[in-house]
């Protein structure tokens, strides 16, 4: 009989942490039997609700931050991120954008079941192909190639109606005791928070199938 995995994914597309998180659940559950089914939802989370529209430059904002010199915060991501077989260079990505649209999209992207899958394309264009993530242009076109019609991609992701239905579940998130991603939920039950090591997650994986 086939056991039914469903995972509840926090991240947001501009955390380079989230990029690696993402990249080592998808190694864990692709050596799951095919038996299995798996379930992945994408929730909104704002890794900085501030962001203004024209975005920040990253290193200034950590500067300010941290009191000190971003290479070594980046220089520490990189390494994890080449671990899980990431060729990440944060210095190519200046710009930390809002992320409003492209949760929307995602959001909207569950009908599709395409929702971790297109969360990932957008992650990757930012960081690895260093597109401009708050660009329409550039969310639409990466949702057509995820089976979005263009015009309603347009339509969806400037709709006042449904980025209010995001920042809703943004802000629901941090209430519930979110406060930073990736986050991850296990059948609603176990829930791991951060970049953990592939073991990590396969030894939730499998904690939670056995208890399925």
């Amino acid at each position: 009989m086939s056991k039914t995995l469903k995972i509840d994914v926090f991240t947001d597309v501009v955390c380079p942490w989230c990029l690696v998180g993402s990249a080592r659940l998808d190694k864990a559950l692709a050596d799951l039997p095919d038996d299995i089914e798996v379930i992945v939802e994408n929730h909104p989370f704002y890794l900085d609700a501030s962001t203004p529209a024209e975005g920040v430059v990253v290193a200034d904002m950590l500067r300010e931050k941290y009191g000190k010199e971003p290479k070594e915060m980046w220089e520490r991501v990189e390494s994890e991120a080449k671990k899980a077989g990431i060729d990440l260079d944060l210095s190519q990505q200046p710009r930390m954008f809002p992320t409003a649209k492209a949760h929307t999209i995602t959001r909207l992207a569950k009908p599709l079941g395409v929702q971790h899958e297109l969360a990932n394309a957008i992650a990757e264009a930012y960081f690895l192909q260093h597109r401009q993530i708050n660009d329409d242009n550039v969310l639409a076109d990466l949702a057509v190639e995820f089976g979005f019609d263009r015009g309603d991609a347009m339509d969806a992701m400037n709709d006042a109606n449904e980025l209010a239905i995001t920042e809703q579940l943004a802000v629901q998130a941090a209430e519930q005791g979110i406060r930073g991603v990736p986050f991850f939920v296990f059948n609603e039950k176990y829930a791991l928070s951060g970049a953990q090591p592939q073991e990590v997650f396969e030894k939730a994986i499998a904690q939670t199938l056995e208890e399925a």
